[in-house]
């Protein structure tokens, strides 16, 4: 447990181009509530609920931060500035996520089912996003200051406004100039057939059948072969 808390240090060192020196990360709220997530998420998982949620309650308090103690956080989550971040029970964050304030990740549906995003690894989300709803945040996406996200987000792509639309489709393009690579496509380019007239690089029927134009030989040339006997002489030819 003690090599995560430092492994939260860190990343907040690492992540936040303000921060002077770890000493300094240890001051952050941010990480004060990711920390607190962690002993309540513990105490959670161990049937501890009241306590886990008096933990969670006492660290809203003091940092402004709420992280529901059956959230599911990854490693190296940076909560930026922290103050009004909200992520509910049922939410699901991969690794390395940076999160700014006033990110909410809230659910959708009254009932005790999965109502939460699920937010794939190196994520960004910026600050005052609302992701609401079982939906999936995929790898290394992004999403904009003050977006509201109601749907999907594919892998690596950049999302904004309110509804957020896709403003960079990241690996949706580069799976489309990949199926234009794929042998099933080499194969129907080739069915498909050579637009060039006969004659441009590709033999001809007559080519192949000899009916081509007649070619001459260099007669000082040694290699050329030597000229077929008459048909009156063959027979003498081959005795």
């Amino acid at each position: 447990m003690f090599d995560r808390l430092r492994e939260d240090v860190r990343t907040a060192r690492e992540t936040d181009p303000a921060a002077k020196s770890s000493a300094e990360v240890l001051l952050y709220a941010g990480l004060h509530a990711v920390w607190a997530y962690r002993l309540a998420h513990w105490l959670w998982t161990r049937e501890y609920h009241f306590t886990a949620r008096l933990v969670s309650q006492l660290t809203r308090f003091l940092t402004g931060v709420e992280i529901h103690p059956g959230a599911d956080l990854g490693r190296r989550v940076f909560v930026d500035h922290g103050m009004g971040v909200v992520i509910g029970e049922t939410a699901e964050v991969g690794d390395d996520v940076a999160m700014y304030h006033g990110v909410t990740l809230g659910g959708d549906d009254p009932r005790p089912v999965k109502r939460h995003p699920t937010v794939g690894d190196r994520v960004t989300l910026g600050a005052n996003s609302t992701l609401v709803g079982d939906i999936t945040i995929g790898d290394d996406a992004s999403v904009g200051a003050g977006a509201v996200v109601v749907d999907d987000v594919p892998p690596g792509a950049t999302v904004v406004g309110n509804p957020a639309e896709v403003v960079d489709g990241g690996d949706e393009r580069g799976d489309e100039a990949e199926a234009t690579d794929t042998p099933e496509a080499a194969g129907e380019d080739a069915a498909g057939g050579d637009p060039r007239e006969p004659g441009e690089g590709e033999p001809t029927a007559a080519d192949a059948t000899g009916e081509s134009a007649e070619t001459t030989e260099d007669p000082d040339d040694e290699t050329a072969s030597p000229p077929e006997p008459p048909a009156c002489c063959g027979a003498a030819g081959a005795s």
